[in-house]
């Protein structure tokens, strides 16, 4: 097993779906109990011994930008289309920054920080962490092999043979991983099709390159898109999180 230093967090998007919430911030400064979601997340990812953390920015860079003042190993680099481009191109777009394994995570997630043990803990080098679920209405849903290996990934249930769990945002890749989905999106952006999500990247890749899924039931976390999705984050999620870091130990890292 690698050990993983360093993270990528996509983070360009626009968020139009919280609209009033992101007038004027990126949806990844949305705050939690006076915190925002990166700051979160960055500081779970420093206290697993991530070492280097890349933010690909789009949407008011600036604030992410400010960041790297925060922790001496955050980059960022910016997706300068970003307005009219899926999640894929700002992995593309910075991938010459990425040069070891990594953990790639969205930048509008509220999660337990047990989330990422479950991934550097596992001795498999490409890793899609997944949920049971979650009733949040903006699902994400996978569907693997028997011996647990991606097979596709949608919103919509009917294109799938069966669910078998859903779509954290959070995952571990190696570079091999990396220049598989690098390649199988390099065609489309050369049409002029620049929307693809990362996620249809590593479906597409998937057809020659196994991505292991690693599903954990009662996973703790949210994506927050919408106001539904906020108030989720606050009235059930947070709690939980709350819950569980009273009653747990110490991390394992």
């Amino acid at each position: 097993m690698t050990a993983i230093r360093t993270a990528v967090i996509l983070a360009a998007g626009m968020g139009t779906r919280l609209k009033g919430f992101t007038v004027d911030q990126p949806k990844g400064f949305l705050q939690i109990d006076g915190k925002s979601l990166i700051v979160r997340s960055i500081n779970n990812l420093v206290n697993h011994g991530i070492t280097n953390i890349v933010i690909g920015t789009g949407y008011f860079h600036e604030h992410f930008d400010q960041l790297r003042t925060m922790h001496a190993g955050i980059s960022t680099f910016r997706n300068e289309d970003f307005a009219t481009t899926g999640s894929m191109y700002t992995l593309y777009v910075l991938r010459e920054l990425v040069t070891e394994p990594f953990l790639l995570l969205e930048s509008d997630l509220l999660y337990d920080p047990m989330a990422l043990d479950y991934l550097l803990l596992d001795m498999a080098d490409d890793l899609i962490l997944a949920s049971g679920p979650t009733q949040s209405g903006d699902e994400v849903f996978i569907q693997y092999s028997s011996d647990g290996y991606l097979q596709n990934m949608s919103k919509d249930k009917s294109v799938l043979q069966h669910i078998s769990g859903e779509l954290v945002g959070i995952s571990k890749l190696s570079l091999p991983a990396l220049d598989n989905m690098v390649a199988y999106a390099e065609p489309f952006y050369k049409q002029g099709s620049l929307k693809m999500n990362y996620e249809d990247a590593m479906v597409g890749a998937s057809t020659h390159y196994n991505f292991g899924v690693k599903l954990v039931d009662d996973l703790v976390w949210c994506e927050i898109d919408d106001e539904q999705h906020l108030q989720r984050a606050l009235r059930q999620v947070y709690p939980k999180i709350l819950g569980k870091s009273t009653h747990t130990d110490k991390r394992i890292r």
